[in-house]
């Protein structure tokens, strides 16, 4: 029996390849569109006499064509002479000034009907001086009979398939659709003016101007984007982001949590600490244990510099939470990093568990299947009062008995949809209720002010601004690549002297699309060095975890005196026995990353230096951040410089944390406007719920869920 397809009327809808060029740019909505704005403009509106135009600008001029060839010297192109012999030209001069040379290094047969000899032309382009003369190349052509322009010319970002002329009539179509209402209370738009945007300054206004500015408006004003008109698009950005977070937290809230108020295991760490905590460390634990206290999850990051003992509080929060009966959960971005956590909470805390029929569990991916099945068991009786592992925590085979706490060490290096699964694994159904446990974040990235009023809205933030007594301060060298040399005589020195020697390389092995020194070839040069003397070590994330880990036993145990790695170092070791941090291509690397390898040494009470060895010529982007590594061992003031040299997107790890982007605001430059909108978005939510929805709706749609990951 054949089964035919059933006949339908309905035709079907092809999108066109200018449509498919739209979506590939994300504009999918009339908003969308309305919010393409142009990413430079061109002066469409005069006609430049030739003879008066000024070199080395983009100018529109008119003449007539006096030849027209195709030349092949010194490659296929075609070559048009243009004379601009206007009356007011010929007054103003003639003679080489009057006439330009058109060339076409890509054209086709209506390029040669239009520039035919005779035919009198208006082009616009870059005006050069050449070395016959003036001289544009690929201009645009128009007709002379094309009215000029009334305001400037805009020109979008694109993408291949898709002309400007077709993209400025979907913005303005977008921008006739869109729904650009206003959404902001009448006190909100008060509180504008003093911030420079007067009340005729609508979202829609601000959006019409900025596509179609007039002739007159100051370039300078709209390329820095400080036009009235660019920060009313940066408040209504701003309050849509501030919103967002504070919509998160009003959730957050109305969630139940174990309310964890025994605090005997915690005092019990305290008094067999071998040290005493900072005064940093006891104020952001008491934060804490406040926040462990309430029947509402906790949502706290704690930050502190590197080395500023982060790991003691969060061992804190865990006895808080084992003490009560709830288990712990810490997890780490890399195997290295889990393991140090590990070895550090069993030294001090398994005396305790032990009385009380507890353990600490370890899991992770590389694990065998019978020591892993162990463990899984351990969690899910309960036994396991505290599981320490990397992501495979949040595997479907994890199962807890009662979870209470969550630590997630270095937050902002696991990806978005990491986050999300486990936020959907920490609910749990707990007497009948669904409870999430309380969650604790933490990052030795520093987090400058504006980033954390932004990004970090909805999250309480804890800070220790303290170092532990005893660490001693670390220099920085910068020094070229052709002083290698003199820094095997320097590993020699520490090595004899009984100290430790870490040499970090940005590559595994040879790379053909980066010339830049490799591990394994480090490795073998400092082993022929250094043979009479020291053993090297080699440590890579390519490396089977067994091996990583013996590497690293040897190096703590003190057997390897050099090792040789790539960034898996960047965290989390501690060998305060290291003196020497050397960094080849340091360059290649970003600020943030170059401060927690250099947190490597000077962990105990010998001096220690780092060393910054980059290949010439430096960009100015690599010199400003080789400087400031110089200049400062503060990780917050640090924090600072990496953010105004690369923008919030890649300071947060965007691409891998699929946090929302600002588009138009400059968190360097537009604190007020941020001051402004969070104190705009807690008026909303309280007075104005339905303008709130209408504005976070309008501007992020079903983004929003991942400002809350």
């Amino acid at each position: 029996m054949v089964t035919r397809k059933p006949v339908t009327d309905a035709p079907i809808k092809r999108k066109s390849a200018a449509q498919m060029a739209l979506e590939k740019l994300g504009l999918r909505t009339p908003f969308d569109l309305a919010l393409h704005v142009p990413m430079r403009y061109e002066d469409e509106t005069r006609v430049h006499w030739l003879a008066q135009a000024p070199v080395g600008e983009p100018v529109q001029i008119e003449g007539v064509v006096t030849h027209c060839d195709v030349s092949f010297r010194p490659r296929r192109q075609l070559v048009v002479q243009l004379r601009g012999d206007t009356p007011e030209a010929a007054t103003a001069g003639s003679g080489e000034n009057a006439v330009c040379t058109l060339r076409f290094f890509s054209f086709y047969p209506n390029h040669q009907k239009a520039l035919a000899v005779g035919n009198r032309v208006r082009v616009r382009g870059e005006l050069r001086g050449g070395f016959f003369g003036l001289e544009m190349v690929h201009p645009t052509i128009k007709s002379i009979d094309a009215a000029l322009s009334t305001a400037l010319t805009p020109v979008y970002h694109s993408t291949a398939g898709l002309p400007q002329a077709y993209l400025r009539k979907a913005v303005v179509s977008g921008c006739q659709r869109a729904d650009l209402s206003e959404t902001l209370p009448e006190s909100a738009l008060a509180d504008l003016v003093p911030l420079g945007i007067p009340p005729q300054w609508t979202l829609a206004a601000a959006l019409q101007f900025l596509h179609h500015p007039a002739p007159d408006v100051s370039l300078q004003a709209l390329e820095d984007r400080a036009h009235p008109a660019w920060s009313r698009l940066k408040a209504e950005e701003l309050l849509a982001q501030q919103l967002s977070q504070m919509q998160a937290r009003l959730e957050r809230d109305a969630m139940r949590a174990p309310a964890l108020t025994d605090h005997v295991w915690a005092d019990w760490l305290r008094a067999a600490l071998p040290f005493s905590l900072t005064g940093a460390q006891q104020r952001v634990a008491e934060e804490i244990t406040a926040d462990l206290a309430r029947p509402v999850p906790m949502h706290r990051l704690l930050q502190g510099d590197v080395g500023s003992g982060k790991t003691v509080v969060a061992a804190l929060a865990a006895c808080n939470a084992m003490s009560a009966g709830w288990q712990c959960a810490l997890m780490a971005p890399t195997e290295i990093l889990a393991q140090q956590h590990f070895v550090k909470l069993v030294q001090w805390l398994e005396p305790l568990l032990a009385q009380h029929g507890k353990c600490v569990a370890w899991l992770t991916g590389s694990q065998k299947k019978r020591e892993r099945a162990d463990m899984l068991a351990r969690v899910a009786s309960g036994e396991a009062a505290l599981v320490v592992g990397t992501h495979a925590l949040i595997q479907e085979t994890v199962h807890f008995q009662k979870l209470g706490l969550v630590v997630i060490d270095e937050q902002h290096r696991f990806g978005v949809a990491q986050r999300l699964s486990l936020r959907r694994k920490l609910m749990q159904m707990t007497d009948g209720q669904p409870l999430s446990p309380h969650l604790l974040m933490m990052t030795a990235t520093p987090i400058p002010r504006t980033l954390a009023m932004s990004y970090y809205a909805d999250l309480d933030v804890s800070t220790i601004d303290e170092l532990p007594p005893g660490r001693t301060p670390i220099v920085t060298r910068v020094v070229p690549a052709e002083r290698r040399g003199e820094l095997v005589t320097r590993i020699r020195e520490q090595t004899q002297a009984g100290r430790q020697v870490y040499w970090v390389c940005p590559l595994i092995e040879e790379s053909e699309a980066l010339d830049l020194r490799h591990a394994t070839q480090a490795h073998e040069e400092l082993c022929a060095a250094l043979a009479d003397i020291a053993e090297v070590g080699l440590m890579h994330g390519r490396l089977p975890a067994a091996q990583k880990q013996a590497v690293m036993d040897a190096f703590i145990a003190g057997d390897i005196r050099v090792l040789v790695s790539t960034t898996v170092i960047e965290v989390g070791v501690d060998v305060p026995n290291a003196s020497l941090m050397v960094i080849e291509h340091a360059e290649r690397f970003g600020l943030s990353q170059l401060h927690q390898l250099r947190g490597r040494v000077g962990r105990g009470s010998v001096a220690s230096a780092c060393v910054l060895l980059y290949e010439s010529p430096l960009g100015d982007v690599a010199k400003a951040r080789l400087r400031a590594m110089a200049q400062t061992n503060d990780g917050f003031a640090l924090s600072r410089i990496d953010l105004e040299l690369r923008g919030p997107g890649e300071f947060l790890g965007a691409r891998q944390s699929g946090a929302a982007l600002l588009r138009f605001a400059d968190l360097a430059q537009d604190d007020a406007l941020l001051a402004w909108a969070r104190g705009c978005a807690a008026q909303m939510l309280a007075t104005q719920p339905v303008a709130a929805a209408r504005h976070l709706q309008r501007w992020m749609g079903g983004k929003v869920e991942f400002l809350k990951a």
